[in-house]
């Protein structure tokens, strides 16, 4: 039986090393995520139970909702750093419409429930719609718009809760946010039907082609005849979308709405995309990467707690391994454009 000549044996470890640094934005994430489960697992035996599971489920979701957006922002080579606030005003305005009790001192203007959600969306519909034509059509940079978005976002909070606090919200968004059906809490199935939904249109139709294009080659998707412009704006209104619908979800989970409540979600998604591997640069990742990039942050963040870490050392762990996963999407994007280089060479 014949053995692999020395060129053959170089030639797969050759082939072997180039499909592992093209990879390394996707493997990287999931060797941390098991390192992680595994490491918890060790240090407590009742981290790995089904039970944690759900836990971990239920306090990433409302990222994840958050997340679904901004993978589809990210992906445009874009950002969106209103989401927090987007989230914090949709929410406020839902309560704003929606009877309060009596102890609650907020001159509100209550509403039917439906009429409520739907002025709610149509708020979240309006700050992306603003953002969107702030940077498709003046030419803001959408880091420079969707920070005076957040200010804005903020404001309207503000105005209308004037620092208190509200409790009530519609019967549907209450259900949606805090019960279960058979055991399994609906924010967990709503979270999971939007992922997939997204992963669906991103893969499947020709918008999510298009968003790939526009992240990858923003020149070339526009002389394939691609419009750029609805695409980005297109984005930046999901993102706005996403971000309201997680806002009012997790007005009935945290059972109150206030100012800056949403404020640490804008970095727990941003860390959720990249974390996973979808690359900054724009046109290389998607929900999948997201999905594990949540898991990571859940499964950090709850195994933390369970070994008894400070919470202050805590929080720099969060943001080392955020560190990290910058340094990896950078360098797996230097990798990458380098081998286009040799290849074009």
């Amino acid at each position: 039986m014949d053995t692999p000549s020395a060129e053959a044996r170089s030639a797969r470890a050759f082939r072997l090393g180039d499909f592992l640094r093209d990879q390394l934005r996707n493997i990287a994430p999931f060797i941390t995520l098991l390192c992680l489960v595994v490491f918890f697992s060790l240090a407590s035996p009742s981290f790995a139970s089904l039970g944690n599971l759900e836990n971990i489920l239920q306090q990433v979701s409302v990222t994840a909702i958050i997340a679904v957006g901004l993978t589809f922002v990210i992906l445009t080579a874009e950002i969106d750093l209103s989401v927090g606030a987007v989230a914090n005003a949709t929410a406020i305005v839902l309560t704003f419409f929606t009877a309060q009790p009596d102890y609650v001192n907020i001159a509100n203007l209550p509403m039917p429930g439906a009429i409520a959600i739907v002025l709610a969306l149509a708020a979240c519909f309006g700050l992306g719609l603003i953002t969107a034509l702030g940077v498709t059509r003046i030419g803001i940079p959408s880091f420079i718009m969707t920070l005076a978005m957040m200010q804005i976002g903020a404001g309207v909070s503000a105005v209308l809760v004037r620092g208190q606090i509200a409790y009530t919200v519609p019967g549907l968004i209450l259900t949606l946010g805090s019960k279960s059906i058979g055991g399994v809490p609906w924010i967990i199935i709503v979270a999971a039907a939007l992922l997939l939904v997204a992963h669906l249109v991103l893969t499947y139709t020709r918008f999510g082609r298009y968003v790939y294009m526009v992240g990858g080659n923003r020149e070339a998707a526009e002389y394939s005849g691609v419009n750029v412009r609805f695409i980005v704006g297109a984005v930046m209104v999901i993102s706005a979308m996403c971000s309201g619908f997680a806002g009012m979800i997790g007005v009935a989970y945290f059972g109150s709405a206030q100012q800056n409540e949403f404020d640490t979600f804008l970095l727990d998604a941003i860390a959720a995309v990249v974390v996973g591997g979808t690359s900054l640069f724009g046109g290389r990742g998607g929900i999948g990467n997201t999905i594990v990039g949540l898991f990571v942050l859940g499964v950090l963040n709850n195994g933390l707690d369970y070994v008894k870490i400070d919470s202050f050392l805590k929080i720099l762990i969060r943001g080392l391994i955020l560190l990290i996963a910058l340094i990896i999407n950078v360098y797996a994007e230097r990798l990458r454009t380098a081998r286009s280089g040799e290849r074009a060479g």
